[in-house]
């Protein structure tokens, strides 16, 4: 086919799928929370205009999604184990007539940590769906670890890609090289650590994200006992020696859980990990000082879309949030 190239996130999109949260030993007691935080996600993208479609593992959840997530939401009956359709659903790319292809790669359950069964074959179920013609790569990729600009331009975090529970047989360079055979990027950004205790080794979709060609928005410490600061700082150097224009987020700062085996833990939470539609952007928010100021600085970003946050702490307690749930599906035609 013809060089493909995978567009940005703020390309009109048709709709955007949804994972719907089931398995009760994934959230610790915060399911129905999760739930309910999913289904106004996937309903606030409805009430924008775009299609949401929410996709459950079988009849019963599709009867609780819509009870919480109304009529007007799409339910999309596929089985899988985690809602993490940003990694285990299609990367969907284009050639320079518009043709859509789903790019799919190697999925090995974040280096082994959470393996489910129906995670290997989602994407491949969502493709169908969307009547697009389909592959996996011969390599392990998830597309929370990848953010693109539209332009060649691509982001990423040594964390994670070049983490030997991914693709240990692979260097840097080919590992560039199969993302500028796969996903059309031609230069690439290359940052440290993602955020601590981050189930996946370090997603650049917690750290930084593309809000504009050549724009980078990346958090800024929020107090002196912000445990991701030194994180951020690096990440901040590395885009402005890259050549970015860099956009400061408010960060939410030292947020902590109380784990399974009764363990304080810090939590990955990041406002960083934003939704956008094609009228919309939901933004996570955690009940912190952080929440406004937050949302005012993304939605600033997006001056042509309304942007509005969302509560995701019980969202969060499964290893993610709204973005990390999501994969879009863009327009083509």
């Amino acid at each position: 086919m013809a060089k493909q190239m995978m567009p940005p996130e703020w390309t009109p999109q048709r709709w955007i799928w949804i994972g719907f949260p089931h398995l009760a030993d994934e959230w610790n007691g915060f399911l129905a929370a999760a739930q309910a935080e999913i289904a106004a996600f996937a309903r606030a993208v409805s009430e924008s205009g775009q299609e949401a479609r929410l996709v459950v593992p079988d009849e019963a959840h599709a009867a609780l999604a819509r009870d919480l997530a109304g009529d007007a939401v799409t339910i999309c009956v596929h089985p899988y184990g985690d809602i993490w359709l940003r990694d285990t659903g299609p990367l969907v790319v284009r050639d320079a007539e518009r043709k859509g292809f789903a790019q799919r790669f190697g999925f090995n359950g974040w280096g082994g940590k959470y393996v489910m069964p129906g995670d290997t074959q989602i994407g491949g179920l969502l493709a169908a769906e969307a009547g697009l013609a389909s592959a996996e790569a011969d390599w392990v990729l998830e597309g929370g670890a990848i953010d693109v600009d539209g332009t060649g331009l691509g982001v990423t975090t040594e964390q994670c890609l070049l983490n030997p529970n991914r693709n240990p047989h692979l260097t840097r360079e080919e590992i560039e090289a199969r993302l500028r055979r796969d996903l059309g990027i031609e230069r690439l950004l290359w940052l440290g650590d993602g955020l601590i205790n981050d189930h996946t080794d370090g997603h650049v979709d917690n750290l930084a994200r593309f809000v504009a060609p050549g724009t980078l928005a990346l958090p800024v410490p929020s107090g002196h006992n912000d445990p991701n600061a030194a994180i951020y700082a690096n990440a901040k150097h590395r885009a402005e020696a890259f050549g970015l224009k860099v956009v400061p987020i408010p960060s939410p700062g030292l947020v902590e859980r109380v784990d399974a085996e009764g363990e304080v833990k810090v939590q990955p939470a990041s406002h960083m990990n934003f939704a956008i539609t094609s009228h919309l952007v939901v933004v996570p928010t955690y009940g912190t000082a952080s929440d406004g100021p937050a949302v005012e600085a993304i939605g600033a970003c997006f001056p042509d879309r309304r942007t509005i946050g969302l509560r995701a702490d019980a969202v969060l307690a499964g290893g993610g949030s709204f973005h990390c749930a999501s994969q879009q599906m863009p327009l083509l035609d």
